[in-house]
């Protein structure tokens, strides 16, 4: 009898045993390789406890325990900053390519998403926020839908509000690949929910926990890079 192969893994056999830096911080971030691996509980006053541990910029985890409510209350990512989060205009790319490989804990609610940042990074005038999902669990983006984006085989429900936020939710879930983020500017750019020909100041993966169900929760990170000319 022929056994039956195994499925390969969805994200790389990888695994972060010796950390190199750890943070239980809200603020806490250490910088390796070009890039910037960062705590992140942002919405401090709502949320629980979180502890990174990275290994490399792309070889890291968190374990996180939040209260079950819907607001978001931590973005643990890694991110590339460009021109020291000035920023270089949209139009001077070809390309502006990345991959990752990610995987949330399957409780609560979040959601595994790239967060990019276009003319300044953070609230402020003029403003952009253009995020992807690559993974969902029971979290919906602000704003409404308003229609669907499709590229390399894979839809996605795209979700936008009058604030400058736009979101691209993945219909099916992406533990690891590779995204062309140059399209789906230009693409955002052409519906008339970005500026034409924005600054691009940071782009970042990462995941939004909102609760975690009650106890502790990991997310672990095996793979990110950002390709840009």
């Amino acid at each position: 009898m022929v056994p039956t192969p195994t499925p390969p893994s969805t994200t790389p056999v990888r695994g972060c045993r010796s950390p190199e830096f750890t943070t239980s911080e809200a603020d806490g971030g250490w910088s390796d390789g070009g890039y910037y691996v960062h705590n992140n509980m942002w919405n401090a006053a709502e949320a629980g406890p979180e502890t990174l541990r990275a290994c490399a910029y792309d070889n890291w985890y968190v374990e996180s325990s939040q209260p079950d409510s819907t607001s978001v209350k931590t973005y643990p990512n890694v991110h590339k900053d460009i021109n020291d989060q000035k920023g270089k205009p949209f139009n001077d790319y070809s390309v502006i390519r990345s991959t990752f490989a990610g995987r949330g804990p399957g409780v609560g609610i979040y959601d595994v998403a790239y967060d990019l940042w276009l003319n300044g990074v953070g609230d402020g005038k003029g403003v952009s926020e253009l995020m992807v999902w690559t993974e969902n669990l029971k979290q919906q983006p602000s704003g409404d839908k308003l229609a669907t984006y499709t590229a390399g085989g894979i839809s996605y429900d795209v979700w936008a509000d009058d604030s400058g936020y736009v979101a691209f939710v993945s219909r099916s879930t992406q533990y690891s690949g590779s995204i062309d983020l140059k399209a789906m500017i230009a693409w955002a750019i052409g519906k008339g929910l970005i500026p034409p020909n924005p600054t691009v100041n940071q782009i970042g993966y990462g995941i939004e926990f909102c609760s975690t169900g009650g106890g502790k929760a990991r997310f672990t990170l095996t793979d990110f890079s950002v390709t840009m000319s």
